[in-house]
């Protein structure tokens, strides 16, 4: 494939507006000029800029806008960095005072020196910073600082600031000129004033700031030219961001699907988007993509992927510049599929707020550990990561943009980790700006009243069935086709599906799609507020077998399938859904729902909590209980292993259906950034026996709505006196679990962010690492055994067993040969026994458990 000759090509992200003289990342001079002019009109500033918000920065007829008119509106330049060995930064800026601006007149416009965000990363510092304010304002004249010095309030809208700054021994003089920029004419000086180094040592940015106002949707202004030379300032070319800002994929029965995450540069047209691989040395274009309008994604689809080892790709997308056509890349590698390999790992991780971004913690460790599978099991962001507030009911152009800008934040803090690995990820009720979510099979929540606990209750979907597909395609498109891809209610896609990899059949759930809204079943007395039971009174367990659906019959027909649908390959079956099947969570007695959650007292390491009892969140899978047990005991069948999130509360634990411990293991990973440390403290006879190391709360339990859990180990918030406390004292981490092909072993471990594994392997949270068997999942204890089964000309085969009503009691593939099949009763069973490689079958009828040493040798074909 052809594609139209670039100009140039340049790396991620870098049409470099520089003039660096050494090749240092420490520059003895450098030039930059702000590059607008040469860009079509978009809804983004470039590749070396991060504005806040999103939506509010656009370049319209070469000039960079603020269109509107609100606090604490900044643009950051990404690439350079004022430090305490700069000698001397002379900077320029010329700015057109739109006309509603100059009524507010007490916006500041200017510029930000010394940013810095909470941590030492220029991406923290880009969402996050804050610093020296040099800006001017109708109201108050030329500001530095503290400092104002007024000028006449008549004044042109055609303005210029310079900012001239040179080291004078141990600090900085500093001076402001105000000018018109037509004429140059000098309209105010600040004089020279004095700075210590670190006052301004940090990041620059615009500032269009109007603290008095929320939003109003007016420009303020457009900045025309921004340039400077300096001195000493440090350069790093590789920090920019878009247009290609990430890109995962899956690979599943030999089709890749990959998608590529752009910037709004996507809104660009005549612009385009290519796949490349690199055969022999030389990059060979595979196929072009359209892009998708509001999620700026471009998806790739290659079916008959043949490739046995690692494979380097690039994106490359071409934009007309006024200048000419440009080239920018993004690569990465599709990994050889770990089929060979005996110890498949997979790293889990949900729940991502803001605490910790850009998370660079969590990326080294989790490098180190080197997993071959990456899972993203929801809540990839909140409403309020990297701060605002959330644009729930603007034009679509506007919400999608708001949108973009989380989930760019997610893809820039975590990108590294897919860059070269496959991802599953699975949006859950934040990531669909909902707290919690009753999807209603796809219904519209009645938003009359606005956008609330009310509307929330009255289930189904807030945003709009435009917005969620929107939200849907840029996080799941590529994960494998759809079971079924007929859209739910107002069109909404789902994405529930198998993916088959490395050996692994990963069944991927979307539990709250079709999820009932507890109002619409429970009675009125009940009193639900956002899926909690206010009425003190009101005994849940008495409505175990309501009429009440969790997966939905659609689901549960695709579990139906997916037990038995065992590939030449597939060695254990997981599920993937965004919560668990049970509610491990308790609340202090007196509480009625869990608002009380963020202001709970973090208790002392070693210390047990009194007075908590089990709660009952419907947002929970623990409810509906009927359903979550048909779901339970479907997933057994297949002896499946559970993986969710969620729950900001690690978790593992056995399911109970008819009995404690009858079903399956579960894992629920750990918060990445925890907003909501839940905890679980149930009463116990004896708390004085409890440890960290020994705790009491391990051992069988009946959740707050009566459903049947075996609690393996927990990981409770507690005192790490290690700052920041609101990112280390809530339990925050992730998980990794280890898949053994040969013992059919499955090892979790759960790791806290406290902790590197390079160098503290056994610290991870009480109670792991966590050892099981394959066959654990299956948990019912048998009643009898039938004859053990040798397949001669099978190495490993599936065997189904139905039971004397022909319904399929469980399928499992051995992990050799043979296997003798445990039964629950004395009734003849049937046995398919099947050879995954080439579907020859053969079928037992009519076998009994007899004495457990006989011996049945079969011969397939």
């Amino acid at each position: 494939m052809k594609r139209r000759k670039a100009i140039k090509t340049v790396a991620l992200g870098a049409f470099i507006p520089y003039l660096p003289l050494k090749n240092s990342s420490l520059r003895s001079k450098i030039q930059f000029k702000s590059n607008w002019q040469n860009w079509p009109d978009m809804p983004w500033a470039g590749p070396e800029f991060w504005g806040n918000r999103l939506q509010d920065w656009e370049i319209k007829d070469g000039k960079l806008l603020c269109n509107v008119i609100a606090p604490n509106r900044n643009l950051h330049l990404l690439q350079t960095h004022f430090t305490e060995k700069t000698k001397e930064l002379s900077m320029k800026l010329d700015f057109e005072v739109l006309s509603t601006a100059r009524e507010n007149s007490n916006t500041v416009f200017g510029f930000m020196i010394g940013s810095k965000g909470p941590f030492e990363d220029y991406r923290s510092a880009a969402v996050f910073g804050k610093g020296l304010t040099i800006g001017y304002s109708a109201k108050s004249g030329l500001i530095v600082g503290e400092k104002v010095f007024p000028v006449d309030a008549n004044l042109t809208q055609d303005l210029r600031l310079n900012v001239n700054i040179k080291r004078q021994k141990r600090q900085y003089e500093l001076e402001a000129v105000l000018r018109e920029s037509k004429t140059n004419k000098m309209l105010i000086s600040s004089n020279k004033l004095f700075f210590d180094g670190p006052e301004l040592v940090g990041y620059m940015a615009l500032v269009a700031s109007n603290p008095e106002l929320k939003v109003l949707q007016e420009p303020s202004v457009a900045f025309q030219d921004w340039s400077f030379d300096a001195e000493g300032i440090s350069f790093d070319k590789s920090h920019v961001f878009g247009p290609i800002c990430f890109a995962q994929y899956t690979l599943h029965n030999n089709i890749l699907k990959l998608t590529a995450q752009l910037s709004p540069a996507g809104d660009i047209s005549s612009s385009s988007i290519f796949l490349d691989f690199k055969k022999g040395g030389r990059w060979e274009t595979a196929k072009e993509s359209e892009i998708h309008a509001l999620s700026r994604t471009a998806h790739f689809r290659l079916e008959n992927w043949q490739e046995d080892q690692d494979v380097e790709y690039r994106l490359v997308f071409q934009i007309p510049l006024k200048s000419g056509l440009v080239d920018f890349t993004y690569q990465g590698t599709v990994a050889k599929e770990p089929l060979e390999k005996n110890e498949v790992k997979t790293v889990v991780f949900s729940c991502n707020f803001h605490h910790g971004f850009p998370d660079s913690d969590v990326v080294e460790n989790v490098k180190f550990l080197d997993p071959d599978i990456i899972l993203f099991l929801g809540d990839q962001f909140y409403e309020y990561s990297g701060g605002y507030g959330t644009d729930y009911s603007g034009t679509i152009q506007k919400t999608s943009l708001d949108y973009l800008r989380r989930w760019l934040m997610f893809g820039w803090s975590y990108r590294a980790l897919f860059q070269h690995k496959p991802c599953a990820i699975i949006p859950d009720d934040h990531d669909a700006y909902h707290g919690n979510v009753w999807g209603e099979d796809g219904a519209r929540a009645d938003i009359s009243e606005g956008f609330n606990y009310k509307s929330q209750d009255s289930g189904g979907y807030k945003m709009t069935a435009e917005w969620m597909n929107m939200m849907q395609y840029s996080q799941t498109s590529h994960l494998p086709d759809a079971f079924d891809p007929t859209p739910v209610k107002q069109g909404i896609g789902v994405y529930y599906t198998e993916w088959k990899y490395g050996g692994i059949s990963f069944a991927i759930l979307e539990d709250r799609k079709f999820k009932t809204a507890p109002k619409h079943v429970l009675p009125e007395i009940a009193n639900i507020k956002n899926g909690w039971i206010l009425n003190k009174n009101f005994d849940i367990k008495k409505y175990r077998n309501i009429d009440a659906e969790l997966l939905g019959k659609r689901q549960e027909e695709f579990l139906d399938s997916w037990t038995t649908n065992w590939g030449p390959n597939d060695e254990f079956k997981v599920v993937l859904s965004q919560t668990n099947f049970a509610t491990i969570a308790t609340l202090p007695a007196s509480a009625v729902s869990d608002d009380v959650v963020p202001h709970l007292p973090i208790p002392e390491k070693g210390d047990y909590v009194l007075g908590d009892v089990c709660t009952v969140d419907m947002d929970s899978n623990g409810w509906p209980q009927a359903k979550r047990d048909t779901a339970v005991a479907k997933i057994r069948k297949a002896f499946a292993f559970h993986i969710a999130g969620d729950q900001h509360l690690a978790s593992f634990v056995q399911y109970g259906v008819d009995d404690f411990n009858d079903s399956g293991f579960a894992f629920a990973g750990p918060a990445l950034n925890n907003i909501f440390p839940r905890r679980f403290w149930p009463p116990v006879d004896d708390a004085s026996r409890h440890t960290l190391e020994n705790p009491s709360y391990t051992g069988e339990h009946f959740d707050g709505f009566g459903n049947k859990i075996n609690v393996r180990a927990v990981g409770n918030p507690y005192n790490t006196k290690v700052e920041p406390l609101v990112l280390h004292n809530r339990a925050t981490g992730y998980g990794l679990v280890t898949f053994y092909k040969d013992s059919r072993q499955i090892k979790t471990e759960c790791w806290s962010r406290l902790h590197s594994p390079k160098e503290e392997r056994e610290s991870q949270m009480p109670g792991w690492p966590i050892h099981i068997n394959q066959e654990d999942n299956f948990g019912k204890k048998a009643v009898a055994h039938l004859p053990k089964i040798i397949v001669e000309n099978c190495k490993k085969p599936v065997f189904d067993l139905y039971d004397s009503k022909q319904e399929l009691v469980y399928s499992i593939r051995a992990k050799d040969n043979n296997f003798t099949l445990k039964v629950f009763d004395y009734e003849p069973h049937k046995v398919m026994i099947r050879n995954p490689l080439n579907r020859e079958s053969f079928i037992i009828k009519s076998l009994a458990a007899k004495n457990r040493e006989e011996i049945i040798r079969v011969t397939l074909g």
